[in-house]
């Protein structure tokens, strides 16, 4: 079994890896609203729309999940020129992408609404052009990628069958990745696999395994069978068979075989689980690690986004706030993941409940930590604390601190009667963490002006307050050190 100390490590370093996606991006976009009556034009249920919200899907989530993780992301693609195209290639840009996606006029941007009321779906609608390039815009595709390629360390091939990956240009980028000895990992479509012979992993679900080797699938010695059989068949080095509630096995070339459980406490949506498998599988690669370790890390992220409403990325903190969760036995049901703690704050809200926020490093827990603490949980009924990760306070304070691993430093705050729920977040301020929550109170201690609080801007623009809380005189945990090794000396 894989030492999860480990794998934290290895999340901590993906911010040096860097990888190239290429395959068909989608529009995912999603309506949503109340039915009240039925049409007096025709028996079908009237929604009236009360939301929208568009983000990537296809291979557009195995970017956001490449960019969640840290990873230095390169993205081909083809959109159509339209007004959905429009859309992807903000969203790309709002990651951080420098590669807009090649335009071609001659096919439709993929767009699947999805019409909902509540938690029921009513109708999808697509719209699309699910047919083979031109061999003009084939060429850009592969000249692109082969320039995006020569700066990355990893391939991912996300194929939706829309036709960016013809067998022509995935034959050409396997050849040209594997004679630079960098790793591709295809998220597979269709039954025919031969197109990807020479990948070093496929990564197909269950079903997909079944259709392409036509094998049963059913246990753990069939799946292992099938998976032989497609790396005998068609040069693939090894496959990664994801199985939705029962986890995951990896087979390989060799004749080894992992079969790891599932990782997931609660299982909301297994929508969008391939897309962080494979883009966690290559970010690990990339960097040098075992194919057992990125195996192992990409069940626990799995575990991460199937807990999540919807496709969602899994988040470098959320993985490391999960990779700990073994750790952490006292008050174990206060230190929550990102996903968790926003399904909680439901919850809490479902009860008009008032939420609060703090944040801080929280190393070697002093009289000022509890005060802040105790004044921050007086504002609200239910106060979260948002915890630093070891990486982020390393990057902050320097190589010596954090005295306390994060998950001491988790179980001490959540020990607190003050103290609600602990979230672990690996950025280096809270922000994201704060907009993601959106807390009622803000509480910061009152050595920052209110103009320097992270988060206080977002806080107060949607209604939020703010509250610098008084602090303990002579209370810090740099002097308490700084005290320990003069008296050592």
């Amino acid at each position: 079994m894989t030492d999860r100390s480990k794998l934290v490590s290895i999340v901590e370093k993906l911010i040096d890896a860097r990888v190239l996606c290429i395959g068909d991006v989608m529009l995912d976009h999603f309506v949503t609203g109340e039915v009240e009556r039925i049409s007096p034009e025709a028996p079908v249920p009237v929604l009236r729309v009360t939301d929208e919200q568009a983000m990537l899907g296809g291979a557009g989530n195995v970017v956001r999940n490449l960019v969640s993780l840290g990873v230095q992301t390169r993205f081909v693609t083809v959109i159509g020129d339209d007004e959905a195209g429009q859309e992807v290639a903000r969203l790309v840009s709002e990651l951080g992408i420098s590669d807009a996606p090649i335009t071609d006029g001659g096919r439709r941007t993929s767009n699947k609404t999805r019409y909902s009321a509540g938690a029921q779906q009513l109708l999808r609608a697509d719209w699309e052009t699910p047919v083979s390039l031109s061999s003009e815009i084939e060429q850009r595709v592969v000249e692109a990628a082969m320039g995006a390629l020569s700066q990355c360390q990893a391939l991912v091939l996300s194929d939706y069958g829309k036709g960016v990956l013809t067998d022509s240009a995935v034959a050409k980028l396997v050849k040209t990745a594997s004679k630079e000895g960098k790793p591709v990992i295809v998220d597979p479509k269709g039954a025919d696999y031969s197109r990807y012979g020479g990948a070093d992993l496929i990564t197909p679900n269950r079903r997909e395994l079944a259709e392409a080797s036509v094998m049963p699938v059913s246990t753990d010695e069939e799946i292992t069978a099938a998976a032989e059989a497609i790396i005998e068949r068609h040069a693939i080095s090894a496959v990664l068979a994801t199985r939705s509630g029962d986890g995951m096995t990896l087979v390989a070339a060799n004749g080894a075989s992992q079969h790891l459980p599932a990782e997931a406490r609660e299982v909301f949506d297994v929508s969008g689980a391939g897309d962080t498998v494979a883009a966690v599988m290559a970010a690990a690669l990339s960097t040098g690690v075992s194919s057992e370790d990125a195996v192992a890390l990409a069940n626990v992220a799995a575990g991460v986004v199937v807990g999540k409403v919807g496709t969602a990325p899994a988040h470098s903190g959320e993985i490391i706030a999960a990779l700990h969760h073994q750790d952490i036995s006292t008050a174990e049901a206060k230190v929550l993941t990102r996903s968790d703690a926003l399904n909680r704050i439901e919850a809490w809200r479902g009860q008009k409940l008032k939420t609060g926020f703090t944040n801080g490093v929280f190393d070697l827990l002093h009289p000022g930590h509890v005060s802040l603490l105790a004044q921050a949980g007086a504002t609200c009924d239910r106060l979260i604390v948002g915890l630093n990760s070891d990486a982020s306070v390393k990057r902050l304070k320097g190589d010596d601190r954090p005295v306390q691993t994060e998950a001491a430093r988790a179980t001490v705050l959540a020990s607190l009667a003050s103290v609600d729920a602990v979230v672990i977040f690996g950025e280096d301020t809270p922000l994201e963490l704060i907009e993601a929550l959106r807390p009622d109170v803000l509480v910061k201690g009152a050595d920052y002006a209110m103009a320097d609080v992270v988060g206080a801007d977002a806080v107060q623009g949607y209604g939020g307050q703010v509250v610098l809380a008084e602090l303990e005189p002579d209370q810090s945990t740099t002097g308490t050190i700084a005290k320990i090794n003069r008296e050592s000396a």
